[in-house]
């Protein structure tokens, strides 16, 4: 079992395989460069898997693949095999914004894949393409359609923004309950490498939904730090706040990226390397590295209203 320096029990990686991506979405990443890690920096599949199996073996349940865009890593199908094959029982999901996923659904569940969330922030053509810049709306609804088709479990995942998506709000939570699909609004993360003025607070959202439903706020399940609320017909959506603390008390994820260094907390700067570890098969170091990972694991966030983290989503998977 994985114990951090609070108490708390670990048992959720989330595992970035790239920090590229085929999106420029002005809430992360609108002015990267198409300069990226070199791949031979990255940690191969092989050797990511050699670390997937010590969480598994000290007690990780769910794995949460992630980007970047996930899908632009070659054979990702081949990697979800292995972990699947490895611990069928395991909780598998990816994080994907659904622009290549309509290609590549049958191959991932095929593998193991159970579930996806998947970024969709606009029904509108036009406003897409803003957030995105460039043209992607109709192959992210082919994605989600295909997803759907082959028995992946779908969340939708919404970054509401100040005049430019907060029109859609209810259309967006419309389209997910006619679906059958989750929807969580998840409030702006400032950071140095986006372009936008403003998000909406967890308070914009609620009052934008009750101009025509009324709902009720329900429990967090679990250790999720999505807000569930609930719609008089029973339909359930989230509001995800970051800004706030009060899911951390619960925290029991640990990240790592696709360059091998383990983050304690998306907003915590603090990270060590199992790169040289595991490339050079010592298992042991990897595993003595792992618990001063989560000796160090903070018990708040660092994050707050005025701030503006350095941290690139992109690397880390949000």
């Amino acid at each position: 079992m994985l114990i951090d320096g609070h108490g708390r029990k670990v048992n959720y990686l989330r595992v970035s395989v790239t920090e590229r991506c085929n999106f420029r979405c002005q809430y992360c990443m609108p002015e990267k460069p198409f300069s990226w890690v070199p791949q031979e920096k990255l940690l191969s599949f092989e050797d990511m898997f050699e670390f997937i199996k010590v969480g598994i073996d000290e007690g990780i349940e769910k794995v949460r693949l992630t980007g970047g865009e996930p899908l632009l890593r070659k054979d990702l199908d081949k990697f979800i095999k292995m972990i699947s094959d490895y611990s069928p029982s395991l909780d598998l999901a990816l994080t994907t914004n659904a622009f290549l996923l309509e290609d590549a659904a049958q191959k991932l569940k095929d593998a193991g894949l159970k579930r996806v969330n998947i970024s969709l922030d606009s029904l509108q053509e036009s406003v897409a393409h803003h957030i995105a810049q460039k043209n992607v709306l109709d192959k992210v609804l082919k994605g989600i359609a295909k997803a759907d088709e082959v028995g992946l479990k779908i969340k939708i995942n919404c970054v509401p923004l100040k005049d430019i998506n907060d029109t859609e709000l209810i259309d967006l939570l419309e389209y997910c309950k006619r679906k059958g699909y989750e929807i969580r609004f998840i409030e702006y993360m400032e950071n140095s490498h986006a372009n936008v003025k403003a998000g909406l607070t967890s308070e914009d959202i609620q009052n934008i939904i009750k101009e025509k439903y009324n709902f009720v706020r329900g429990e967090r399940e679990g250790n999720s730090p999505s807000q569930n609320y609930f719609l008089e017909d029973g339909y359930k959506f989230g509001i995800i706040e970051p800004h706030l603390d009060d899911f951390c008390s619960d925290c029991n994820r640990l990240r790592i990226t696709a360059e091998g260094y383990l983050i304690p907390c998306l907003y915590f700067e603090d990270a060590l390397s199992i790169a040289d570890a595991i490339k050079s098969k010592n298992i042991k170091e990897a595993s003595n590295i792992l618990k001063k990972v989560l000796q160090n694991k903070p018990e708040k966030n660092k994050w707050g209203s005025e701030d503006n983290s350095d941290r690139a989503f992109y690397e880390t998977g949000g």
